[in-house]
């Protein structure tokens, strides 16, 4: 959530009043944004935008400016998750910039993964010439029918005077409100056409700033709060339910502070990762199909649930019945009106800006003196977090998956970036890491889109050059976009990407082996020749090391994180590992299945999910 409706803009543009063709246009108002750096891959519907790049570049190299670099994936799928990840690890708006037909078809899946975990990218799309839309010419796709069920707003620009604005609309758009994907079509008559730059303008949008405004003045006035900490005090039990929009809406310093004026416990989501500090004494972890026991255990016995920017998804609440089922009240607090009521009903809600309605509940909570008197509700919750603490064989001769990541949190310290592809790596990640603040654990949540990791942590890199980023993945998933290997040696970025080798897709082969008796049908890759180790050394990583043997698990993984520049880590994993907990589609917290190495207060039979509830 940005907390302007827009950029502040220069008053007056110096280049206001030039002509310039529309291409042109398009790069400067990219330069006026704020845009660092363009992920992107040609073709000849947008090559008049390729050459404005290039003489952008050119122009700012001879006066000693900053150049906006464009990285040039293997593939145009490539360049939209990089742009996601630039995203997400920044908070600012990502750009992909790809040409018509195939280059555009080829982003809908990075477009709609935006869409679902909320992620602000412009895509720009190459379009045929206005005259050939609609005769089936070479590389032309209706890219505004494809797009307008998965983006946040299309634009078609068939007024090249309305060209510059467009482009300046799109970044509103995508950055405000609930943030999300923007798709500009630009044929390449309107990229070669040639104005006058205004330098200032958006397009007259009066319905989407209406509500922009209804948003930023939904202030949570005092009688709300007073609601809201009148059921507080009637609680022994209280916790915050933290999800993505926490995250979304910079509200995570917000959300600490409240937690911690009223010692609230707080549990997340998997896209609410960091919205406090998994090491606090507050948090709880993640909780879902794949969370904590003892953060399902809590849900189970609040009494007042307090969701802040969550939408009790199916992966959270997948027996909405039965989920918080002890809580007396539940409060939600959402950019969004719609997520509000959608699958839960609540008795408190507040539709507006996450993080000044936090701060204008903390400020309540002080200046009436509340105290909540939680001590023995945190004890309870201390016993949960040490009797139903994750653990696993740690016995094995095998290299365990979690061991692998317990040494790499240990090098990290909670301050790495860690990005994922989809499967049984990404919840291990998700249990085994630390994260010290918001926006170092990106990962592929609603979509579930396999591939995600390695271009995400290429656009986490230019993000943040300074931060170490891992991309932690998994054999199948690393398939997905291995392409993109040679796009980090070529930039000499100093990603470190680490593949846990089960030989399959993991997680598939889990819900098989306990909901389909065993049968792994087109799921198992062992006798797969993919060797990925010289995979990663045919695109130029000079550290690409297979790691076999448990007892050279420290010393290899000091190593690999160690290394500067590109490094590659295939680890040989058990591949009977599993992903516990695990709550079954379509059944409760009380269904738990805990694994053998963690306990469970219940005895768990497992049910085979009927066809409606896989997945």
């Amino acid at each position: 959530m940005s907390d302007t409706l827009t950029q502040p803009r220069p008053a007056g543009h110096p280049l206001a009043g030039q002509r310039m063709s529309g291409a042109g246009m398009i790069m400067q108002v990219l330069a006026d944004e704020g845009v660092t750096t363009i992920f992107g891959y040609s073709g000849g519907a947008i090559l008049p935008t390729f050459d404005a790049v290039f003489l952008y570049n050119e122009s700012a190299r001879q006066a000693g400016a900053p150049q906006i670099p464009l990285i040039v994936p293997a593939n145009e799928q490539g360049a939209a998750f990089m742009a996601a990840g630039y995203a997400r690890a920044s908070g600012r708006v990502g750009v992909c910039v790809v040409t018509s037909g195939p280059g555009a078809t080829n982003t809908v899946t990075p477009v709609r993964d935006c869409m679902a975990d909320s992620v602000p990218i412009v895509v720009i799309c190459g379009q045929v010439a206005r005259a050939s839309i609609g005769t089936d010419a070479f590389q032309e796709a209706p890219v505004a029918a494809l797009m307008g069920s998965v983006a946040k707003h299309v634009f078609l620009v068939t007024d090249p005077v309305k060209l510059e604005s467009t482009v300046r609309t799109a970044f509103e758009i995508a950055r405000t409100g609930r943030p999300g994907p923007v798709v500009i079509d630009v044929p390449k008559d309107v990229q070669n056409w040639e104005g006058v730059f205004q330098g200032t303008g958006v397009l007259p949008v009066p319905g989407y700033r209406r509500r922009l405004r209804e948003l930023e003045h939904a202030t949570l006035e005092e009688p709300a709060a007073a609601r809201f900490f009148g059921m507080l005090a009637e609680s022994r039990r209280p916790l915050i339910y933290a999800g993505g929009g926490v995250i979304n809406g910079n509200a995570a310093a917000e959300l600490t502070a409240f937690a911690a004026a009223f010692e609230l416990p707080v549990v997340t989501t998997l896209m609410g990762i960091g919205s406090i500090d998994t090491r606090a004494p507050l948090a709880l972890r993640m909780l879902g199909m794949h969370g904590a026991a003892f953060a399902n255990y809590a849900v189970d016995d609040c009494d007042f649930l307090i969701a802040v920017g969550a939408r009790f998804d199916d992966r959270v609440a997948g027996v909405p019945d039965k989920f918080a089922r002890h809580a007396r009240r539940i409060a939600h607090l959402d950019v969004d009106r719609a997520e509000v009521n959608k699958v839960k009903r609540v008795h408190w809600s507040h539709v507006g800006l996450v993080a000044p309605a936090l701060e204008a509940l903390t400020a309540h909570g002080r200046a009436t003196g509340f105290a909540g008197g939680f001590a023995a509700w945190r004890a309870e919750l201390a016993e949960l977090k040490r009797r139903y603490a994750m653990n696993y064989d740690r016995a094995s001769p095998l290299i365990q998956p979690y061991y692998v990541i317990e040494e790499i949190n240990r090098h990290a310290r909670g301050a790495a970036i860690i990005t994922t592809g989809v499967g049984q790596h990404q919840m291990w990640a998700a249990q085994y890491c630390d994260f010290s603040a918001p926006r170092l654990w990106l990962t592929s949540g609603s979509m579930g889109t396999m591939g995600f990791g390695l271009p995400a942590a290429v656009g986490a890199q230019f993000a943040c050059p300074q931060r170490l980023v891992i991309d932690i993945d998994g054999d199948s998933s690393l398939r997905m976009n291995i392409g993109e290997l040679e796009t980090v040696s070529t930039y000499d970025l100093p990603v470190k990407i680490v593949v846990l080798n089960n030989f399959g897709d993991g997680m598939v082969k889990q819900w098989q082996k306990l909901f389909f008796k065993g049968r792994l049908s087109a799921s198992d890759r062992s006798l797969h020749k993919k060797d990925f180790v010289k995979a990663a050394q045919a695109d130029g990583f000079r550290y690409a090391v297979r790691l076999e043997h448990k007892a050279d698990v420290p010393r290899v993984i000091a190593d690999f994180l160690a290394f500067r520049g590109p490094a590659f880590l295939e680890v040989l994993i058990d591949p009977d590992a599993g992903v516990y907990p695990m709550v079954g589609p379509g059944q409760s917290y009380e269904d738990m299945i805990t694994g053998e190495f963690i306990p469970s207060r219940h005895k768990v039979d497992i049910k085979t999910p009927g066809p409606s509830e896989m997945f």
